[in-house]
């Protein structure tokens, strides 16, 4: 493909649709590509359930849950915070049985607060299970907090060894989590992981519990904690992110943590989780998806918006209307020229093409099209498509009734205002009601 000094492009009808666009994404694409493995840990059915506006859902709706987390090929998840009481207990058992029983490939982990009261009810559903659980141990490390709280270092290294060595006894994997590590000092981020890799940790967790990070931030403390705590442990220890939304920032700050070495990402269904919420994953399955990242460039995503749909039902928080890939506007248009260019694309037979000329993510990826809509912004291309997709004949008459409508409506037409339209007296009566 060439590209002229007007902007203008030199192309044949018969052009791959990749070549008709200049990805600028890719100039720079080597320093942006994740630094391993890429591991995706879903927080929905804990942290996201810390949100004051969510409703916990049944042991029902979360095993629902459960299997299409592992549809979109998502790899471990957080079953729950067995300390909390015997509901989270049961709920937490459940689900490991399902995965046993099912014989899932996803992984659980649970949270668990760094005392003995918090660990040993872990090993207790592991023993009544037989399903390996990780234990994701946490402890608050940020200066503000250990003045807040009134801990000393030694109070903090004292805890984490204790803790760590008592789930090793147990047999249990430890994931060591530091809450509010992005506002840390280096000192003692590396006195804790180091304490926590001597007593037998697998997996340290950094977290921006506060959504405080920016993605150079996120880079810079990636590099410290890998470079000055990992390496010199000589330990074989699994990098974790876990970001928060605060700023608006959760899905670049996960991403540029992978790219600096982080080896799974923590995240939740359309971001639900305390204050504004966590890294949304399913923003996180598309952007590594569309970044060709294996293997989600191979994943299948079709089931993508279901996930997200049942989260929402059994959380009860609604899925706005103009939230990315899922939302029910991310694929939708009424705006005469953006139709009219959708539905040119659509006349040369090629999907790809009408899916890509106004959006960024091609919806057929993700189990979805393009959807044209009839309102005030709408031209007459628009009338015309929707009424072939409908199988009416499109006449000069019924196609003007349609128009009339639309431009003396304040929003959207439904279709069954459309349909209004194909009798003239109905359709002068709507008009006139508009």
């Amino acid at each position: 493909m060439q590209w002229d000094t007007g902007g203008g492009v030199r192309t044949k009808l018969t052009a791959k649709v990749a070549d008709l666009i200049y990805d600028w994404n890719t100039l720079f694409a080597r320093s942006m590509v994740p630094a391993g493995k890429v591991l995706l840990n879903d927080e929905s059915l804990r942290d996201g359930l810390q949100s004051p506006s969510v409703r916990d859902p049944s042991i029902e709706e979360k095993i629902e849950i459960l299997h299409l987390m592992e549809e979109v090929g998502i790899n471990a998840l957080d079953i729950g915070l067995p300390g909390a009481g015997p509901r989270a207990v049961a709920h937490c058992e459940a689900l490991a049985r399902e995965i046993g029983r099912a014989r899932l490939k996803i992984k659980p982990n649970c949270a668990a607060r760094t005392h003995q009261n918090d660990i040993r009810p872990v090993a207790e559903i592991v023993q009544r299970t037989g399903v390996p659980i990780e234990a994701a141990t946490f402890i608050g490390s940020s200066p503000i907090r250990r003045y807040t709280e009134d801990w000393t270092d030694d109070f903090l290294l004292r805890t984490t060894e204790n803790a760590v060595k008592y789930a090793v006894s147990l047999g249990l994997d430890v994931m060591y989590v530091t809450e509010d590590t992005t506002r840390c000092d280096p000192e003692t981020i590396q006195r804790m992981y180091s304490t926590a890799i001597r007593c037998g940790a697998k997996a340290i967790v950094i977290c921006d519990t506060c959504g405080h990070a920016t993605p150079m931030g996120v880079v810079a403390l990636m590099h410290f904690v890998i470079n000055e705590v990992v390496r010199p442990s000589g330990e074989n220890i699994r990098v974790e992110w876990h970001g928060h939304c605060d700023r608006g920032l959760a899905v670049a700050n996960s991403l540029a943590a992978l790219v600096a070495g982080a080896e799974v990402v923590h995240a939740t269904a359309c971001g639900i989780g305390e204050r504004v919420g966590n890294t949304q994953m399913d923003q996180m399955l598309v952007n590594l998806k569309l970044m060709g990242v294996e293997p989600w460039a191979s994943q299948d995503l079709t089931k993508l918006k279901q996930y997200c749909e049942a989260v929402s039902k059994a959380t009860g928080v609604p899925i706005p209307p103009n939230y990315p890939v899922v939302g029910e506007d991310a694929f939708r248009t009424g705006t005469g020229v953006h139709a009219a260019a959708v539905i040119k694309a659509y006349r040369k037979n090629d999907v790809l093409l009408a899916n890509s000329i106004y959006s960024g993510v091609p919806a057929h990826h993700f189990g979805m099209e393009q959807v044209i809509e009839i309102g005030p912004m709408s031209g007459k291309s628009n009338v015309h498509f929707w009424l072939e997709r409908h199988g009416i004949p499109a006449t000069d008459d019924l196609v003007e009734r349609i128009y009339q409508r639309a431009k003396n409506s304040d929003r959207t037409l439904t279709d069954a205002e459309v349909l209004e339209c194909m009798h003239p007296a109905a359709g002068v009566q709507s008009s006139l009601a508009s």
